[in-house]
């Protein structure tokens, strides 16, 4: 398989560490070479936390160079808008949970709020297909889980599919959280 790169970006406490290791176990359980790494930054203050994952080919770093990564994986609308502009590939994919997370300078009244249609705007221009998602969960930790669903139905990992997914939640959570999240990403 031909190297395919994936940026994650969310804020933290959305659980961006589960979501990244989630995809680099399942391509593991896919067979495929893989490597990857976090950054958390100011997490625990709800801050940026990104993590880059690259699959196949030869790899020697994790990390993604900007305007490289083939898909993007957001956990919020601000951040989505951020990582498209920043990492996404012309011709990627750029998959979010919509909800917003306001920033400070939004709350404070200096900045607007990013809306759906900012996201759709940017990913037009940067030549970016875009995918929001958007559903009731049981709970809202279980975000990273819905977009594991959505990346697994739609394809977006080549070479990557349902199986190896629920493989990566049952290597990384337990009992009744793991039974929760498998519904979640069976669409449930």
């Amino acid at each position: 398989m031909k190297r395919f790169d994936i940026y994650i970006s969310g804020v933290g406490g959305q659980g961006i560490g589960l979501l990244s290791e989630a995809v680099i176990r399942a391509a593991d359980h896919a067979g495929l070479s893989v490597c990857g790494v976090d950054t958390h930054g100011l997490a625990q203050r709800g801050g940026m936390v990104e993590s880059f994952v690259r699959i196949g080919g030869e790899v020697t770093t994790p990390l993604v160079r900007k305007g490289s990564a083939f898909l993007v994986l957001a956990l919020e609308r601000t951040e989505a808008l951020r990582a498209a502009e920043a990492y996404a590939a012309s011709g990627g994919v750029l998959l979010y949970f919509d909800t917003l997370w306001q920033p400070l300078d939004v709350r404070l009244g200096k900045a607007d709020a990013v809306s759906a249609e900012d996201v759709e705007e940017a990913c037009r221009r940067l030549n970016v297909r875009h995918m929001a998602e958007k559903r009731d969960l049981p709970d809202v930790r279980m975000q990273n889980v819905a977009l594991l669903s959505r990346a697994a139905k739609e394809g977006l990992i080549p070479g990557v599919e349902m199986e190896h997914y629920r493989k990566a939640l049952e290597d990384l959570l337990p009992g009744k959280v793991l039974a929760a999240n498998l519904k979640v990403l069976e669409g449930q």
